[in-house]
């Protein structure tokens, strides 16, 4: 069975409103609840902070209670945290530690290595859900690149 029918990828802005955490999680799992209805068990993820980061640590939470899903981490290269403070790099540890999988998409620290890895989060799903508010950027480039390669997309950026 192809897996892609049963994955669903995460992407969205590395600065949140402050305060809106929770907001954001109910807007996002009015659209998840019906793909874990429907046999969705995937969830691909991009590991940096902001949306990536919230979703990981509730998916996590809610695998906890349905067990069957998978939370899958898709990461640019294993140096991409090195710049971040010592208190994202724990919260991120706590993250990758709990995860089903991670994948690295490079083996090389470049400005590619994340246009890599949005691309494989979209090329191995059949739905996206973002946190976009902008027209440019990696979360608004993912979008369009998953509209594009034919995938079922939610923005709860314009909702």
């Amino acid at each position: 069975m192809d897996k892609r029918q049963q994955t669903c990828c995460f992407t969205g802005h590395r600065i949140l409103p402050r305060d809106m955490e929770d907001e954001l999680w109910t807007k996002t799992y009015a659209h998840l609840q019906p793909l874990l209805t429907q046999g969705v068990r995937y969830f691909g993820v991009g590991g940096v902070l902001g949306f990536d980061t919230l979703i990981a640590e509730r998916l996590l939470e809610l695998r906890d209670i349905i067990s069957p899903i998978k939370v899958i981490l898709v990461l640019p290269f294993r140096s991409y945290q090195n710049r971040w403070t010592p208190a994202q790099q724990i919260r991120a540890a706590k993250i990758q530690a709990r995860a089903d999988k991670i994948v690295y998409c490079s083996d090389t620290p470049s400005r590619n290595a994340f246009l890599y890895r949005d691309r494989h989060l979209v090329n191995g799903s059949a739905y996206c859900i973002g946190y976009c508010t902008r027209t440019t950027g990696g979360s608004a480039y993912t979008l369009r690149y998953a509209r594009e390669q034919g995938l079922t997309v939610w923005n709860i950026g314009e909702e």
